[in-house]
């Protein structure tokens, strides 16, 4: 008999173990931030100056970078083309926020030369986005229909949760590249010092453990998922 039919749910845990990573890495991120927005670049430069300096020395002139409100909300919009930078990263000088903008200017660049995993999560976000709305959905309502008709609702809606879990494994090597291009591009040009390069890895290093645990946390609910309904058809 499939869980859904008991009181106790034990797979449950799946849920709970992704939330705790999840909670742990925004937590070390956070923290990693706060720590090396203390140290101020010797450069002087802001994170929005970094970013412009990035963006013209790669030949990018058509994309605007803007200050958008919250904290590393950061983000690079390849449709419109704009690099929006947060208001703890925009005007500071500190080593975290240079370090936030040249990762936001790596994607940019990205979208410059064709970088092929930017391309492929590009082109599965509007399916990823209606995957993750319907998934549930149609699970929940295959439940209330007969065999036959309930396992082909409840497969399509697995199969639509796992289009949501494609995107967050497509955005891994997506970030690690960014963040890579970043370091690389400070020390080139002067932006960090070499002292300075190791404390920017460091928080970039704690942002890209946030997108691993999304995509951790994404596996074990598809996990999940399978577990409770996979068997459905053979347990009716």
């Amino acid at each position: 008999m499939p869980y859904y039919y008991m009181g106790f749910d034990p797979t449950y845990f799946l849920v709970l173990i992704g939330a705790v990573i999840c909670l742990i890495a925004s937590a070390r991120v956070k923290s990693t931030y706060q720590k090396y927005s203390q140290y101020r670049s010797m450069s002087g430069m802001t994170g929005a100056q970094a970013a412009d300096r990035i963006l013209r020395s790669a030949g990018i002139y058509d994309v605007t970078i803007q200050h958008v409100s919250g904290n590393l909300t950061d983000h690079y919009n390849p449709s419109k083309k704009t690099l929006n930078l947060s208001d703890s990263v925009y005007g500071s000088t500190s080593v975290a926020a240079v370090g936030v903008a040249a990762h936001e200017c790596g994607h940019a660049i990205q979208h410059q030369q064709g970088y092929a995993p930017l391309h492929l999560r590009t082109a599965i976000v509007p399916v990823a986005n209606i995957g993750s709305v319907l998934a549930w959905p149609l699970i929940l309502i295959g439940l209330f229909f007969s065999r036959n008709t309930g396992s082909l609702l409840i497969n399509i809606g697995i199969l639509c949760f796992s289009l949501a879990v494609l995107f967050q494994l497509v955005t891994l090597p997506v970030e690690f590249n960014a963040s890579s291009r970043a370091l690389r591009i400070l020390g080139e040009q002067g932006i960090l010092s070499e002292s300075e390069i190791p404390y920017t890895r460091k928080v970039l290093s704690a942002a890209a453990l946030t997108y691993v645990a999304s995509a951790a946390a994404s596996i074990l609910q598809l996990l999940r998922l399978v577990l409770l309904f996979g068997g459905r058809s053979r347990d009716d």
